[in-house]
């Protein structure tokens, strides 16, 4: 049964993630943590740089993994998921730049590099809590909708909606890489827990689907369902029609 927690705006969500991912790290310094990127996370990161200003969060033990990045960018690009997570998050709080794990986009053999960072977070001891957002079509990482999901970290096409969504980052839609290199399915199940966060009503119906749905490979986020330990964060707005 999945665990969910209702709040009443994207403000409150975000300050109860961000201190309990700082109580997290206070109990494991340790941590090896997954991160999101997009719209969602933004303000828990920027609540976690507050937390660190405070002198209420560390980082300086902990190692984190990135779900996904575009394929073809480096990470010196601007549009790149690990330039993104810098301005948000990295450049705010004391992590230690060996503790950060992105996908390299620019790798020049895509298929090694998700192999070797199947085998980074297998020598990290696996993930220990894993953060999710959720696009509308119920993609989770950049695991789309399909008729079959790739188990481990692997290569992608993006949806067209997913390459909208993104669009912000590169000017564009038609900017965005159309490929993308993203953690499988598989390997977010592994992570010992699991948060999802989603705000905005623009979520709903897909929220709703997750709680109450068939796990289907249609609606990635449905595999959810099968995780012992998984909690969803929403705000009021992306209850919609359905309940805690």
């Amino acid at each position: 049964m999945l665990k969910v927690t209702v709040f009443k705006d994207e403000r409150t969500l975000a300050r109860t993630l961000a201190a309990h991912i700082a109580a997290t790290l206070d109990a494991t310094p340790d941590l090896v943590l997954g991160l999101p990127t997009g719209r969602t996370p933004v303000r828990t990161y920027h609540e976690l740089g507050t937390l660190y200003a405070r002198g209420r969060v560390d980082f300086s033990r902990a190692t984190t993994f990135n779900l996904d990045e575009f394929l073809g960018i480096g990470p010196d690009h601007p549009g790149s998921y690990r330039a993104f997570m810098q301005e948000h998050l990295f450049s705010r709080v004391n992590i230690r730049p060996e503790g950060i794990n992105v996908l390299n986009g620019a790798a020049p053999d895509p298929d090694a590099e998700c192999a070797r960072y199947e085998q980074a977070i297998a020598n990290a001891g696996g993930i220990g809590l894993q953060l999710l957002g959720i696009g509308t079509n119920g993609h989770i990482g950049f695991n789309e909708p399909a008729r079959e999901l790739a188990a481990r970290t692997h290569r992608v096409t993006l949806k067209a909606s997913t390459r909208r969504s993104n669009a912000a980052l590169f000017g564009a839609a038609g900017q965005v890489p159309a490929e993308a290199l993203s953690m499988g399915m598989a390997t977010i199940l592994q992570a010992r827990r699991i948060v999802l966060a989603a705000t905005g009503k623009s979520k709903a119906r897909c929220i709703e689907r997750v709680l109450k749905g068939p796990i289907t490979t249609k609606l990635p986020a449905s595999f959810l369902q099968l995780h012992p330990a998984v909690e969803i964060m929403l705000d009021e707005a992306a209850v919609g029609g359905s309940s805690a």
